[in-house]
């Protein structure tokens, strides 16, 4: 009932504006296994990112095909017409101080090669054996190379069409172990409090990252950013909405991935507003601005 109606006030305070053009010529090509294989340890695919434009970009890969290194949501993934549940992990990211490996790099004319094994991080055994349609995530968040990342409003929204891919498994379906990174990130924390909830079990805390969820457990993972987030007073006074640094948002945006099973189509709060209303419903942080945004208006004199 609570995130029902939270679906109803966050769909009125949605607002739907134009992709930006800025970016043409992009294409995703995917390849992979034999329309028929025995298991899902054969489901390995290669994606070829194309830039067929005049400019060299940088995308924010979290979340889409280019992610070749955490274990986000690369492809949806459907048997007849249905959801395969997604057992990876859910991120919150702060947009203000993401590096350079957060970002895939493709000059003008180039291209970059993504190599996925999904087998662990889509639960196949909840369906059967059967026929499975592969689709990329393609909808990218993008700036020009040399062009400084100053918030979401610098990025330019762009949705590639790419081929998807039908493969029947025949026969093994069991469930994988969610792999972990063999380098964990240090946590930096001096904070002997503090250290004792920042756990990077799978070694995601690094490059913007102030938290996650595993799907497949629900369990929520804060990182070192997430302590250097403000209270949510501060709204009134310190920080703003567009911000996006209070522990509170954070929270409700990880609880909603753990609960109401949402994804992670776009971050920001302008960026959230361009985003359809079936995009909005599942998106966290959608929840997370529009938590903030009521808190401002009601609570702040």
């Amino acid at each position: 009932m609570l995130f029902s109606s939270f679906v109803a006030l966050g769909l009125a305070s949605v607002a739907f504006a134009t992709p930006s053009k800025r970016f043409d010529g992009l294409t995703v090509e995917l390849s992979g296994p034999p329309d028929t294989v025995h298991s899902v340890s054969n489901l390995k695919f290669k994606a070829v990112v194309k830039n067929g434009g005049s400019e060299d970009v940088k995308i924010f890969k979290y979340s889409t095909i280019l992610d070749d290194r955490l274990p986000t949501k690369s492809f949806s993934v459907t048997k007849d017409g249905k959801t395969v549940p997604f057992r990876g992990v859910k991120l919150q990211v702060n947009l203000d101080v993401l590096d350079d490996r957060a970002f895939t790099l493709i000059p003008a004319g180039g291209s970059v090669t993504v190599n996925h094994d999904v087998a662990s991080l889509f639960d196949f055994s909840s369906v059967g054996a059967g026929t499975f349609s592969f689709q990329p995530i393609a909808d990218f968040r993008l700036l020009g190379a040399k062009d400084e990342v100053k918030g979401v409003e610098s990025f330019s929204k762009v949705q590639v069409a790419s081929n998807n891919m039908v493969i029947k498994v025949s026969r093994d379906v069991s469930k994988r172990e969610l792999p972990r990174l063999e380098k964990r990130a240090d946590v930096t924390c001096t904070n002997t409090w503090k250290r004792n909830f920042i756990e990077d079990s799978y070694g995601v805390c690094s490059n913007g990252v102030i938290a996650y969820t595993v799907a497949s457990t629900t369990n929520i993972y804060y990182c070192d950013l997430f302590f250097k987030e403000v209270s949510t007073i501060t709204v009134c006074s310190t920080t703003t909405v567009a911000a996006r640094n209070l522990r509170s948002g954070t929270t409700l945006h990880e609880l909603t991935h753990a609960v109401a099973n949402t994804d992670d189509i776009s971050y920001g709060c302008s960026a959230n507003k361009q985003l359809s209303e079936a995009q909005a419903v599942i998106n966290a942080d959608n929840y997370n601005c529009f938590a903030s945004q009521v808190y401002k208006n009601t609570r702040c004199g």
